[in-house]
């Protein structure tokens, strides 16, 4: 119950590392049989809800002829020893 993330790979390293000379099928089944589950996301976490809006993309036939026509914008977050910061771009998608 403390590493709910543990599967039965996880579960047969740590077995033998305590000494247990276990198979991992063995460790699945008695896992299965004890309704034991490693919690982590599904198949299609990310699908869209039943009434999520689709919205058209406007770029798709627009020819992009001079600068400051169409611009794109991008965040990320940069982990560093102590803390972190953003580190935001900004590109024109004519003149790069």
């Amino acid at each position: 119950m403390r590493t709910p993330f543990c599967g039965w790979r996880k579960m047969t390293a740590y077995l033998r590392r305590l000494g247990c000379a276990v198979n991992g099928k063995r460790v699945r089944r008695l896992m299965c049989l004890m309704g034991i589950q490693a919690i982590y996301p599904r198949r299609s976490s990310s699908a869209p809800g039943k009434r999520h809006k689709r919205y058209p993309y406007l770029l798709l036939n627009l020819p992009i002829t001079h600068v400051n026509q169409v611009g794109s914008a991008d965040i990320t977050y940069v982990p560093l020893l102590r803390g972190f910061m953003y580190l935001v771009a900004v590109i024109d998608w004519h003149s790069r």
